[in-house]
């Protein structure tokens, strides 16, 4: 069964398509990216402007035509912080459904984190024992620990690095007495936090996911991209602060040279490495392993465990993620305008 996972986030909008099969590993056929910055297209109230809402529409529109010329037999659309917190989300996602016929599932932060976890345990096995995950996004920051598929805790705290860029780095390159007061600011909100998630029991392995994670790992030394999925990448604590003192001088033009770091990315990179940083020092990790699945692959290892047979034929559908409240219109999508410059890969 082939699916497309249609990914709305606070920077981007991403497509992946695969081949999913129970009892298999989803198999990547094509990955697609379009670069949307919708936290940034709000305005003093916390409204998605009207420039931004057509955005969207027009990227999610022409990423669901992709879908159904890729032959996708559903599409699961799902969004996460930057609509989760709009004040004007439920207008948005309304205009999206009625011009589309895409119905996007908002996602809860725990949701995310919970999803994230799934997709962590099913890479690592049964014989990896207890785990911590952590997942850096645009607007928020997941933290789990379990010993089994469900995480014994799941947190999501507001601590993204395009949020934490917009509110405390709004210099470039930013200044080196901001640098340090926003490391101590992270220090006291992280106190809490890592005391509930250790105290369900120590972790065996510590994990990272999301793009920040990878470029981190990139940046201080891990393998590339290229050299494949399945070779081993981690992030120690102490390459990560000869990191920060490096590209915390750079501006985000030049940052954006560095290997592994994409021109969207390149402005929150800081930010993102602080909350790395700070997250290892409050829960003692030295190293975490970087694992190549987060929440994508939990949504498809969710709906493959839950329901293989909402298969239709004539084209893709916008189904109900699994656990949503709300189910699909299943209307025709129609195509679009794209909203900013695409990356494709196919494999």
């Amino acid at each position: 069964m082939r699916l497309g996972v249609l990914d709305v986030g606070s920077n981007t909008v991403h497509l992946l398509v695969v081949d999913a099969h129970r009892g298999g590993h989803p198999m990547p056929m094509s990955s697609t990216k379009a670069t949307l910055r919708l936290s940034e297209n709000m305005d003093s109230d916390g409204r998605i402007t009207v420039q931004g809402a057509e955005r969207l529409i027009a990227t999610v529109a022409e990423f669901a035509s992709i879908a159904e010329t890729s032959r996708c037999v559903e599409l699961m659309p799902f969004a996460t912080s930057a609509l989760r917190e709009a004040a004007n989300s439920d207008e948005v996602l309304g205009r999206v459904r009625a011009e589309t016929g895409v119905e996007l599932q908002v996602l809860s932060g725990v949701d995310e984190a919970r999803l994230t976890f799934l997709a962590v345990r099913r890479w690592y096995g049964w014989s990896a024992g207890r785990i911590l995950n952590l997942d850096i996004g645009g607007g928020s920051l997941e933290m789990t620990n379990g010993g089994d598929e469900e995480p014994d805790v799941a947190l999501s705290l507001q601590l993204g690095a395009g949020r934490l860029t917009r509110e405390w780095l709004r210099e470039d390159p930013p200044g080196k007495r901001r640098v340090a007061v926003l490391r101590d600011w992270l220090d006291a909100e992280l106190v809490a936090p890592a005391k509930q998630l250790l105290e369900v029991g120590k972790p065996d392995l510590a994990v990272g996911t999301s793009k920040t994670f990878r470029s981190l790992a990139r940046l201080t030394g891990s393998a590339p991209s290229s050299a494949g999925l399945r070779v081993r990448r981690t992030l120690t604590s102490s390459g990560l602060r000869q990191l920060i003192a490096f590209i915390s001088r750079m501006t985000a033009a030049d940052r954006a040279e560095l290997e592994g770091v994409s021109s969207d990315r390149s402005q929150q990179l800081v930010a993102g490495a602080l909350v790395a940083e700070a997250s290892m020092r409050a829960l003692s990790l030295d190293t975490l392993e970087i694992c190549p699945w987060a929440l994508r692959e939990g949504l498809i290892l969710r709906k493959l465990d839950t329901d293989m047979n909402g298969v239709m034929n004539g084209g893709p559908r916008a189904t109900a993620l699994p656990g949503a409240l709300v189910d699909a219109s299943g209307k025709p999508v129609p195509g679009g305008g794209l909203s900013g410059p695409i990356e494709t890969v196919s494999s």
